[in-house]
């Protein structure tokens, strides 16, 4: 069972990533460190029932509280930015990105 419970997190992870890295689309890649994130919790929860311990649930629940917070914050972004662009690619925000690269 636990052995189940780690395979089901690294998949999640795997996809999570290569969703984030192979993606142009901000919500998909929102939807990519959802991914990364519930593996993570995965993998704790079954960490904590494999040596008996209530840790990793506190720590997953921590977890699951940042993650609304941040999807709180990061779907109003995701808001503002259609709003003011009309597009979700993040090859049309540049706005941070330097036209020249400074000489080290």
């Amino acid at each position: 069972m636990i052995h189940n419970a780690l395979v089901l997190c690294v998949i999640l992870i795997s996809i999570g990533i290569i969703g984030a890295l192979s993606r142009r689309n901000i919500f998909i890649l929102y939807m990519s460190i959802e991914l990364i994130l519930n593996g993570i919790n995965l993998g704790f929860v079954a960490a904590s029932k494999l040596h008996g311990q209530g840790d990793g649930h506190v720590i997953a629940l921590l977890i699951m509280a940042i993650a609304a917070a941040e999807a709180a914050l990061f779907l109003a972004m995701i808001v503002m930015l259609f709003r003011s662009r009309h597009s979700l690619d993040t090859k049309k925000f540049t706005l941070l990105a330097s036209k020249e690269r400074p000489h080290v």
